[in-house]
């Protein structure tokens, strides 16, 4: 109770750094996203997501580097657990765009940020809404890597949530491979449902090997899921 009082003190200052940190940032970006620099714009990215974290006073470990090969596509699939955690992975692969839910969008500046790194927002899932969230993705993909979360929504008890297979379609229409990321420690950091930073929380982010089509593309879509959520959940603590 001492620690979460403290904590819950503590975060207001260091949500407003972070805001105006992310704000400053935008600045910078949208004279470079009007002139179509994605090179600068990804870099800046990638900085302010680093920055996010020191500011914090967290120390964000990164293991498996290495099972990014930067001439390739893939289909970055992570588990979900916190705000942070889409800075967490541009902090290390900025060159994606991703996929999430729209209420995202209407953070204050975070929600600005997110539509210069070509952010595809999850609506409301009518058969317009599926047709045109599919296209805008498979579009993306042809040049870039996509991000997004299969559980679709942070869990709550810190536990993985079951995955849906709404990106299997995606994985099957494009020559793409799967790379799993397994996000530990960011449920200790900052769920859902509280409100403040947990400052002890220890961050890491595991990256996988690639999963290639060719491993995948015979099974059916309950054992894509299974092999892939394996995976994550094999390094998950």
């Amino acid at each position: 109770m001492i620690f979460s009082g403290i904590y819950a003190l503590l975060s207001v200052p260091v949500f407003g750094v972070l805001y105006v940190f992310t704000a400053i940032s935008v600045i910078f970006l949208i004279p470079l996203t009007w002139i179509n620099a994605r090179g600068p714009v990804r870099v800046i990215t990638m900085v302010w997501a680093k920055a996010v974290f020191i500011l914090m006073g967290k120390n964000l470990r990164v293991s498996g580097k290495e099972n990014i090969n930067k001439n390739e596509r893939y289909i970055v699939v992570a588990n979900h657990a916190s705000l942070f955690d889409i800075v967490a992975i541009i902090s290390f692969f900025p060159q994606v765009s991703w996929f999430g839910h729209e209420r995202l969008l209407k953070v204050p500046i975070f929600g600005k940020f997110l539509k210069m790194t070509d952010y595809v927002p999850f609506k409301e899932p009518t058969v317009t809404n599926t047709r045109h969230m599919l296209q805008q993705l498979m579009e993306k993909s042809q040049n870039q890597s996509v991000a997004l979360f299969p559980e679709g929504t942070r869990t709550t008890s810190g536990k993985i949530n079951p995955f849906y297979r709404g990106f299997i379609y995606l994985f099957k229409t494009r020559n793409i491979s799967i790379l799993p990321v397994t996000l530990n420690g960011f449920y200790d950091l900052k769920p859902k449902n509280r409100f403040y930073i947990n400052f002890r929380s220890k961050l890491e982010v595991v990256i996988h090997k690639a999963i290639p089509k060719e491993e995948l593309i015979n099974k059916s879509d309950r054992e894509i899921i299974d092999t892939v959520k394996t995976v994550i959940e094999s390094a998950y603590h």
